[in-house]
């Protein structure tokens, strides 16, 4: 790895940063597992066992100030280095790391998308949105009213688990489907998802629109549903049906009336490239459709972030802190009811006006990796005569993943802990590495090749290529232990798993994430703005 001075910086500078308005990045570089343990509150999380695959959409332009933020173990160091091979030349080290933040009096939050998870229970403070308990929901429909349950969840989850007699419809779908899904103005809607948040924004986004219904949140969602006893559904896998002409029409005049009260922001296509051409600006443009709609046809450049879970998990999609978003929608719909949450957020948000008119779209999903490091690659032929030779065997994959099977001879390892491997590796006269993600199997096999300074190769076709081959694999239920389990995270992990303890803690947290926020001081949300 090339050699580079860091440039170090203090937690008051950075907070100063993340205050001030300007374009920030501020990544977590620490594997998920020890980002969801606690965390700075605006902090992204990048661990740097994919850092070259995720950098690219989290920060596209490689001028942004950067901070890395690290556990003081030389991860954020060589990301950095990383990074400045990359041509990112503006990227700074938090001193002192997640401690020095800490020690400086301000919190660590534990979780993920925890500034959307914030949003939404201020959210529901400031606009008083009503809640229905599971409890009152289970009674009242037993008693025979007419109540329609809306999911808003993402139509994978849904199918995992909902709550009986539900109907998917994931977030920022709501207003644009709501009256074929519920013609009845009379009934009582309620949303559910799988804790608070994203029942707590569905139903403000409905009541918002002005939709005639009573409207309320499911108190807690199926989690509550399962404390309060009662069972959940699981599947079935569904799609989304085509709106109506008369749905999509009543959602287009609540949704003019939104863009109105929030002054939205609409700007044309010319407007947009000119955007994109700022040397000293961020500009993500985010297609908020469903993905189904983004693969059948999509403006180049643009990214799949449908609204309710661009909403629910912005760090997913937009690294940069103070960076413009313009949204994508055909209908607009969708994008005006997410741009007055991400406006809400503290976001520079913006509506693409007549989006695809005269546009030559692209079609499906850009699956091609971004420049990996140049790796040797052997198949799993090669590999066999490797290891028959006296070569060691790693594995790049998923911990939970490696417990439940990997190749017999391969150790499990983890990029930032390479160096860590145990001495017959690394001082095996050859190394194959195993992976089941090539892009994080390449990044890993050459930091592994610098720091054992002899041959390492990728086997082409990962695993799948060795199970094919007829070569033994194997089961390790406590190997690698938890304490070396970095990429998981144990956090109330099995609160949707029947732990009725960690379904307590988890919902309780969330409540209690305003206080917090306000501690932190730097969320920057604007409320009805």
């Amino acid at each position: 790895m090339t050699q580079a001075a860091e440039q170090f910086m203090d937690v008051a500078t950075l907070r100063q940063w993340l205050g001030g308005g300007g374009e920030v990045a501020f990544l977590d570089v620490r594997e998920e597992g020890q980002h969801g343990a606690g965390h700075p509150l605006l902090a992204v999380n990048a661990p740097y066992s994919r850092l070259e695959l995720l950098i690219g959409q989290l920060v596209p332009r490689r001028s942004c100030p950067t901070v890395l933020i690290d556990d003081v173990d030389g991860v954020a160091a060589k990301a950095a280095r990383r990074l400045a091979a990359l041509g990112y030349n503006a990227v700074h080290v938090l001193d002192g790391g997640v401690g020095a933040w800490s020690g400086a009096g301000h919190p660590l939050f534990p979780s993920t998308n925890v500034p959307s998870k914030a949003f939404a229970e201020i959210v529901e403070h400031e606009y008083g949105t009503p809640a229905m308990t599971a409890t009152e929901l289970d009674r009242r429909r037993r008693a025979g009213e007419r109540i329609v349950v809306l999911d808003s969840r993402p139509l994978d989850e849904y199918a995992r688990f909902h709550v009986p007699g539900a109907v998917t419809c994931p977030g920022a779908e709501l207003v644009l489907r709501f009256a074929d899904l519920v013609p009845d103005p009379g009934a009582t809607v309620v949303v559910s998802c799988a804790g608070r948040t994203r029942g707590i924004i569905g139903a403000q986004s409905l009541r918002t629109a002005g939709v005639p219904n009573p409207i309320f949140s499911l108190e807690g969602g199926t989690q509550a549903w399962r404390l309060a006893g009662l069972e959940l559904e699981h599947g079935p896998t569904t799609k989304l049906k085509p709106s109506s002409p008369q749905a999509v029409a009543a959602a287009r005049e609540r949704a003019e009336a939104v863009a109105a009260r929030f002054s939205i922001r609409r700007v044309d296509r010319a407007t947009l490239e000119t955007w994109r051409g700022e040397p000293r600006r961020t500009t993500f443009v985010l297609d908020v459709r469903t993905p189904e709609e983004f693969a059948a046809g999509h403006l180049r450049g643009s990214v799949s972030a449908p609204g309710g879970q661009l909403v629910q998990a912005i760090d997913r999609w937009v690294g940069v802190r103070g960076a413009r978003l313009v949204l994508v929608d055909d209908a607009m719909i969708r994008a005006i009811m997410t741009a007055q949450w991400l406006k809400q957020m503290g976001w520079d948000v913006a509506v693409l006006g007549r989006p695809f008119d005269g546009a030559s779209l692209a079609t499906g999903f850009d699956t091609s990796e971004p420049a990996l490091p140049a790796v040797a690659r052997i198949t799993a032929t090669d590999a066999a005569h490797w290891l028959d030779g006296g070569a060691a065997a790693v594995a790049i994959m998923a911990s939970a993943e490696y417990r439940k099977a990997h190749p017999e001879e391969a150790v499990w390892a983890i990029r930032p802990r390479v160096d860590r491997l145990p001495t017959r590796v690394l001082q095996a006269n050859r190394i194959a590495v195993f992976a089941d993600d090539e892009g994080a199997g390449a990044l890993a096999a050459t930091d592994l090749a610098e720091i054992a300074g002899r041959a390492v190769a990728l086997v082409e076709g990962g695993n799948d290529a060795w199970r094919a081959a007829g070569r033994p694999f194997t089961a390790s239920p406590d190997d690698p232990p938890d304490t070396e389990r970095i990429d998981t995270i144990f956090w109330n992990h099995d609160r949707h798993a029947g732990n009725r303890e960690a379904m307590r803690a988890y919902l309780r947290w969330e409540t209690e994430l305003p206080g917090e926020i306000a501690r932190d001081g730097l969320a920057g949300f604007q409320i009805g703005a």
